[in-house]
């Protein structure tokens, strides 16, 4: 018997209509949800401005919120995250950065894999921090 298979790209941002999906989710026996690197764009501007510049704690809880609002909308959780890549642009950042994200997944009982880069920039200026997520939900 064949197993169902679908795929679908979601982009609710305004900013990020015309440039990437957001989130694709794949359809089989369980749904993957692969959410795009995810940072302090203003979801609500067109134009990607960004929040809380120079305050990367804030970017990332920020981030961490709109991936939490993400894969709700897609019937997930932040318990469903089986894999974060975080990328920031000042490893003295860090500690900031993992403190939003232990706020981000308090609660959750088996952690997701974690990589974390150091990288020279992000997609816009004034990034300090962006996340990747991969969500799998049976």
């Amino acid at each position: 018997m064949p197993v169902d298979f679908e795929k679908k790209h979601h982009g609710d941002s305004a900013f990020a209509r015309s440039s990437f999906s957001e989130v694709v989710t794949v359809k089989g026996p369980g749904t993957l949800l692969f959410l795009a690197g995810i940072g302090a764009e203003d979801a609500d501007d067109p134009a990607g401005g960004v929040r809380h510049p120079g305050d990367a704690c804030a970017q990332a809880r920020y981030a961490f919120e709109k991936a939490a609002r993400l894969l709700a909308t897609h019937g997930a959780t932040m318990s469903d995250i089986v894999k974060i890549t975080a990328y920031l642009v000042d490893v003295r950042d860090r500690p900031h950065y993992q403190a939003a994200r232990k706020e981000a997944l308090a609660g959750v009982v088996a952690l997701p894999a974690h990589t974390f880069l150091v990288v020279s920039n992000l997609a816009r200026p004034g990034m300090l921090v962006e996340i990747d997520i991969v969500a799998a939900t049976a």
